[in-house]
This record gives C-alpha cells, structure tokens and sequence, in this order.
C-alpha cells in the first residue's frame, strides 16, 4: 500500500465557553479515524484551532473586564488542556486570531473579489443607539408579531414557533441595553454564492457527503443559493476587510480559513519537507482532505466553503464526514439535571478512555444522534474493556509470569484461533476506514469472546495445579497472549493509553498495523499490572453532581454569537433592568388548579389551560384562560387536576388564539425539562405565594 498524505481537521470549538462532550465526540471520532491512518503508515497531520472572533466574544471579554485578547488566551489554554486529557492527538491547535489566518482571510477575500464574486449593497439593520453597534437577531426582543407572546427573540417566537424578521418585532428592545433599535442602513459585502452551484453539484454528487446529508443539500440547491453576507460593521473583534475602514470579515469567513491557518503555521514552524502549504492546498496535488462536523453547521461547509476554496485557486475538500449530537439518558443535554457536562468535568472524575471506547462503539457515519446511556456506559465499559479484554491477558499473565519467568512459549497452543483473529486485520482497518467505529468494535468484542471461550474450555489453571511447568500450560497462556495483543492492537485507535500500557506490559515496540501479520513468541514480557479498573457508578454519579453544581452554583457568562460559532456555545440574556422591591411586591402569585387542558391549533408549543383560583367572597368561582408555552414538557392528560403557580395580576393579553388571561410560571432550561409546582406540596387554589 503506498503512503497517503491525508489533512484532517474539527470544528473549531468557539472561544467563549469550556470543551463539553459534544466537542469531545466529534473529536474523537476524528482522532480515532487519524490514529489509524498513522497506525497503517501514512502521513496524517491533524489541525484544530480555536474559532476566536465576533461580535459574542467582545461583548463576554467587556463584561468580564478584559481584553478579547486575554479572553481567548485564557479559552484556547483550557481548550488544548481537556483536549490532551482526551488524548485527541492534534498536530497543531491554533487560533483564527492569527497572523497567519488574517493572512489568508486577506489574500482569499481580495482573489474573490478579483474575481468578480464579491458584490456590495446597502442593507437595513436594527442599531442600538446606546450601545452604538448593528444587532444581530439574538440581540433583539420584542412582541412576537404572530402571537402577541412578549420578550421574544428578533428571528423566532418560542411560544407559537413563527419565524420572521427583526423588523417585524413589535415594541423591538435591545437584549444589550433595553434601547428601542433604529432601522441604520449600511454598506455590506456579499460572496455571490449562486455562481457556484453547478461546481457544487457536482462535488456532492461525486460523494463528498454521506447519503443523508446529500439529499438535504439538493433540496436547498433545488430551492436556490443565496448571496452570502460576509461583512460585519464596527464594533466587531475580527479582521478588517483590506481597504475598507470599519468593515469586518464575518466570523464564518475566516473560521474554516483556520483551517488552513492552522497547517501553515505548523509548516513553518516544521523542519519536514513534506509539509509544503501549497502542494497540499492547491489542486492537481496527491494530499487529500477531510473535515469533521456537526449536522449544524453543514451548509457553511458544504456551501460557503468549497465555493470560496474554488474562487481563491485551492482544492475542495475530499470529503466532510458529518455527525449528529451527543443526548445523554436519551434526552437533549441538561444543565439543570448535570447532564450538560464539560470536559473537565468528566476528568475529575473518570477514565478518559472509557469515554472514547463507549462512543465509538455508538460511532457510524451516519447523522443520527448518539445516546450517552449512564448505565449502559458503566455496564458496557465494565464488561467489554474489563470483563472481555483484559481478563484475557490477567487470567495468562500470572502463570506465564511466575512459572515460566516470563518467556513465552515458542509454540502456540491453538495456532487456528490467532489465525482468524489476524485475518480479521483488513477488515477492521477497512470498518475503520468507513467509520463504522461500532462494527468494528463488535467485531474486535467478538473474538474477545472466543478468546475467552478458549481459556474456559483448556482450564490453564487447571492445569498448573497438576504442573505448574508443563508446556501445554505455557502454550495456551501465549495463546491466549498473542489473542490479547492484537485485540488491544486493533483498538489502539480507540484506546491509545491501554495500548501504551500494553506495549509497556509485552514489551514491544509501539504497535503498527503491519505488526498484526507477526506473532509474539519466545518472548520475554514483562510483570502484569492492572491496565484498566472498573468504573464505580458512585464516580459517574459524582460526576453528574458536580456538574450540576457547576451550573446551578455559578454564572454562565457565555454569550452565543449570531449563528457565528462553530460549536454552538450556551447563551446567557443580558439582565432586564432593576426594579425595587415595592415593584416586584406588585407581582400577585397564586396558587391554581388545572380544570382543563387542550392542545392550541396552529401552535407547537402552546398549551390552554382552563384555571381554577379559588373564591371569591361571594362564593363565586374564579376561573382563568391561559396560553402556556409548555407543550414541549406536557401532555394535556398530565395537566388535569394538577396545581400550578399563576401571575394573577398580569394584564390580559390579545393572542391571535384568544386572550391570556395570566402567566403560568415554570422552572428549568426549556424543551422537555420544565417543571410546575409539585403535585405533593400541600398548596390550594387561591393560596397566595409571598
């Protein structure tokens, strides 16, 4: 097989906020896929920088006091220290905030625009006046213009799921002051996207995406490119576009850019020939590239990015291998129940590896979703790594060990058992290839199976009570020997640490692929020591706990750029402005009874709640209607009869549903986690909360 040169890089995770295991799977999977590659001998460089600017990175380095630049100093230190702690083996981590990627940016926008593909027009956008700078969707909340719901964002209502324009907003406020936005109209600059369609079929169609993701991207070529705004105006942390005072690179121009910002920096700082920034960039080259990705930021590389590379003289991608998300217990991560865990998080707690062996053995190609299943990953963990693998090589080890001083045998005992279990070695590599990361560990498990199957059935300890000396008993622990290091040699991607120790244990060179065609015979090993331990559910339930601690502790002073990050950081509102407390004394709290609960037509996440509030003087009952955006947490039959907790002074309100006649209040992060009064604490209709 001849040497391949192979570039891969990640997403570049948003210098905003910590590495958490979203990042962490697709890391993984790429390193898995790398680790391979350079186990097979072929040159494999993997590049990863940290994605540096925006409009949310200068607004959390002002909040917090700082520069920007001693913001994403401080991230990109964090970032590369859980990265290590996963043994994601990157050959350079970077940033976009770079001499070398300001560099590119300049010289790939100023080819675009030689080319034609740059066009320029005034655009109307919502300013804050106090603030003095453009708001971008999430900036701005108003009355939805669908619903009448209140405090919506500028893009979507969370109530009744409408999309439409800030513009649209009713009573728009700044989510950064509180000021009411002024239409401003301003210069931007667009990349003319639809010029490249027919170049982008074709590099869809000649399989540069995952079936899945290829139907989804026909349909948006069916529907029509859009012109792509890449300009951003003053104040923005990013590069200045050349020639154009107070205009800005959008971050999403110059974040894939660090891609390639990331490799030059490692060629020029390299003494290996081999690594020429042009002979692996530019077409007609034998380099070939890959990218790893979430499904949420496709369209900017499937899209945006080869058409840029195709404006600006560089080759497209070979490939973009796209992911889904991580849930863990089968629901959307949670920070209020500490499923919404960080890296760092996780390493105080628990190997690295079991997290890595536990996702690959969910990992495909496909894009559906990963379940990080708590139980299931301490019973899977606990049997495969430590029930199957290294039993193998603990129930051989003592007896070669103490009765034959730790030379194995010239012979193996079963030569058919490790026969099949090397010929298997294309076909892992090939599983791996693909990214069927699952096959293939069900493959590698299975013949863990048979391997200890074999030892049950021979009984060696059966035989050193009759003669510790005896050569059949030395020949089946080589047997069994050689079955545990070419298991552990064909999850050394997966498992870099337990192969180390096991290089470290058989005293052997660090294994490559091509090893596997070899056996390990009348070889001196060394003495056993544990290579991997149990996982405790105490440490997974401590981890959970501190992870909700973290969260519900602290302050999560992230802000999410406008759709900028490449990550999808977490998002924390500017805070309203201060009442006293004679204003809130004003809020009147009660406690209600669910008559009646319905489904809203036309509404995805709008409950009708028919509420009883107790008496009046007089005896009478006093009921209220009101619209709740509860849908996602709750059936209508969970409703009936259950309490709740209601503002009862809120002025009604006119839905295109009916009237509102209250607020229903709720706890918790949204989606299927909100929670109501408990059904358990005693309250009545009509009770006051003070």
């Amino acid at each position: 097989m001849s040497q391949r040169k192979i570039l891969v890089t990640s997403a570049l995770p948003y210098a905003n906020g910590g590495i958490h295991l979203g990042h962490i799977m697709e890391a993984i999977q790429a390193d898995i896929w790398v680790r391979l590659q350079k186990m097979r001998g072929h040159q494999c460089i993997y590049v990863c920088a940290d994605d540096a600017h925006g409009t949310a990175i200068m607004l959390s380095a002002r909040s917090q006091g700082i520069s920007p630049e001693e913001l994403i100093d401080r991230v990109q230190r964090e970032h590369e220290r859980d990265y290590a702690g996963f043994r994601i083996g990157f050959d350079n981590f970077h940033s976009t905030h770079s001499a070398e990627n300001r560099e590119l940016a300049e010289s790939i926008y100023l080819a675009l625009e030689a080319n034609g593909h740059i066009a320029r027009r005034n655009i109307r956008q919502l300013f804050d006046p106090e603030k003095k700078l453009f708001l971008a969707d999430r900036y701005i909340t108003g009355t939805c213009p669908r619903c009448g719901a209140e405090e919506q964002y500028g893009d979507n209502c969370e109530v009744c799921g409408s999309t439409y324009s800030p513009a649209e907003l009713i009573n728009p406020k700044s989510a950064l002051s509180g000021a009411t936005p002024v239409e401003k109209e301003s210069e931007h600059f667009f990349f003319t996207v639809p010029a490249f369609s027919g170049m982008l079929r074709e590099w869809i169609d000649g399989g540069a995406v995952h079936g899945a993701v290829a139907n989804k991207l026909e349909e948006w070529l069916g529907e029509g490119l859009q012109d792509w705004d890449i300009s951003r105006d003053a104040p923005y942390f990013g590069f200045e576009i050349p020639g154009n005072p107070g205009k800005y690179f959008y971050v999403w121009l110059d974040a894939p850019i660090g891609y390639m910002a990331s490799f030059l920096n490692l060629c020029r700082r390299s003494h290996d020939e081999s690594l020429d920034f042009d002979a692996w960039w530019r077409p007609g080259g034998d380099s070939e590239l890959y990218h790893f990705i979430g499904k949420d930021i496709v369209n900017f590389h499937t899209f945006f990015w080869p058409a840029m590379l195709a404006s600006a003289g560089y080759r497209a991608p070979n490939a973009v291998f796209v992911h889904g998300f991580v849930t863990v217990d089968g629901t959307k991560m949670s920070k209020s129940r500490g499923t919404f865990i960080n890296a760092s998080t996780y390493l105080n707690h628990l190997n690295p590896e079991y997290l890595r062996y536990y996702l690959a053995a969910k990992l495909g190609p496909g894009i559906d979703d990963l379940d990080l299943n708590l139980e299931d990953f301490v019973q899977r963990v606990n049997a495969d790594l430590v029930g199957k693998l290294v039993n193998i090589a603990s129930r051989c080890a003592g007896f070669i060990g103490k009765n034959f001083a730790g030379v194995l045998a010239d012979q193996l005992d079963n030569a058919a058992l490790i026969d099949e279990i090397r010929q298997a070695a294309p076909q892992i590599a090939e599983l791996y290839e693909q990214r069927e990361y699952g096959k293939a560990i069900r493959l590698v498990m299975a013949f863990a199976d048979k391997a200890n199957q074999y030892l049950n059935e021979r009984k060696p300890w059966e035989i050193a009570k009759a003669d510790r000396q005896s050569p059949e008993l030395r020949a089946i622990c080589t047997t069994g020997i050689n079955a545990f290091r070419l298991l552990a040699g064909y999850l050394k991607p997966v498992l870099p640490a337990l192969a180390e120790k096991t290089e470290e244990f058989l005293a052997i060179a660090p294994l490559a692929w091509s090893d596997f065609d070899s056996l390990l015979l009348d070889h001196r090993i060394n003495r056993f020591q544990p290579l991997m331990t149990r996982i405790e559910a105490k440490a997974v339930e401590a981890m959970v706990e501190e992870s909700r601690q973290s969260w519900n502790g602290g302050h999560d002073t992230e802000l999410e750029a406008d759709g900028e990050t490449q990550a999808g950081a977490g998002a924390t509102e500017p805070f309203a402005d201060e009442i006293d407390i004679a204003a809130f004394a004003k809020v009147d709290l009660r406690v209600a009874r669910v008559i009646e609960a319905g489904l809203v037509e036309g509404a995805d996440k709008l409950l009708r709640l028919r509420l009883d509030l107790g008496r009046e003087a007089d005896g009478a009952a006093i009921e209220r209607t009101v619209f709740a955006g509860i849908r996602s947490a709750y059936s209508p039959e969970e409703l009936d009869g259950r309490l709740v907790v209601v503002v009862a002074n809120l002025k009604p309100r006119k839905m295109k549903f009916g009237v509102s006649e209250g607020m229903v209040l709720a706890a918790g992060p949204g989606g299927g986690d909100i929670w109501l009064l408990h059904p358990d604490s005693g309250a009545k209709p009509g009770m006051r909360i003070s």
